[in-house]
């Protein structure tokens, strides 16, 4: 449907405001884009976007088609998913403790009402899981929440842990994620800490740490969750280092596509990002 394109495009415009990095994400040329955007407010009868030397900005009525825009598009996929039966593959990374933990509660609902669909799962670092789905690897992934998503992508927290120091002692030497979200946050507990860190080891995996931590490597950095769910435990020094959601990912641009939206809709509107 020609018409929703025309809408996403203004959207994605809308949350840049920059011709240059939407063609470049939408994949359109920029004399396509202009065009979308001029017909847009031919037949909206209104300018929606100021486009000056200080860049694009939002009109008034630009604002309020935002609202409209959104309200289309949700109808338009509300309409396709109920039109028919939801069939093909749907491809989902998770770690294994997200796997374990939370996979079965969240698909429960979506593969009763969906078993046509093929649920095509995919495992590896928590690390890279963001970045796969951005890439187009995966439809959808559960990972750890960064404080703000690319823009690209929108996300629903599905629980909220904490980072707990497991093993050893404070004084380390330490284990933790050679990347990602925890090891981010195991750099910023060290730095309110004055640590300067000794590293033993740095895995690719959560559950790989933890192995490491009870063969006495090292004290590990991980989520409560990773141990709770585990068969390798290792006692907790100190907890509460700090939170850590784990929420459902999606590109923003596959909101409109059949499948990825009505996993969307399973999830409770808990957004982030």
């Amino acid at each position: 449907m020609q018409e929703s394109q025309e809408l996403e495009l203004f959207l994605h415009v809308s949350r840049t405001l920059n011709f240059g990095r939407t063609s470049l994400e939408c994949h359109v040329s920029p004399a396509t884009l202009t065009r979308t955007i001029q017909r847009l407010e031919t037949r909206a009868g209104s300018r929606l976007l100021d486009r000056g030397p200080r860049g694009v900005a939002l009109t008034a009525d630009g604002q309020r088609f935002v609202r409209y825009a959104e309200r289309a598009l949700a109808l338009w996929s509300d309409w396709r998913t109920d039109s028919a039966d939801l069939a093909g593959d749907l491809r989902i990374f998770a770690t294994v403790t997200a796997c374990q933990a939370l996979l079965p509660t969240v698909l429960a609902p979506f593969r009763a009402a969906h078993p046509q669909v093929r649920l095509d799962l995919r495992t590896g670092d928590a690390g890279a899981a963001l970045a796969r789905l951005d890439e187009g690897d995966v439809d959808a992934a559960v990972a750890g929440l960064p404080e703000r998503l690319p823009q690209s992508l929108v996300g629903r927290t599905l629980a909220v842990t904490d980072l707990v120091l497991v093993g050893g002692s404070r004084a380390g030497p330490f284990v933790v994620p050679n990347r990602g979200l925890v090891r981010e946050a195991a750099e910023r507990w060290f730095r309110a800490r004055g640590i300067t860190p000794t590293l033993a080891a740095e895995p690719d995996s959560h559950e790989g740490l933890l192995a490491l931590v009870a063969l006495g490597v090292g004290t590990g950095i991980v989520p409560r969750l990773v141990l709770e769910t585990s068969a390798v435990q290792v006692e907790i020094v100190e907890e509460g280092l700090a939170a850590f959601p784990i929420g459902l990912c999606v590109r923003r641009a596959d909101l409109r596509r059949p499948i990825v939206a009505t996993l969307w809709g399973s999830v409770p509107e808990d957004s982030h990002g």
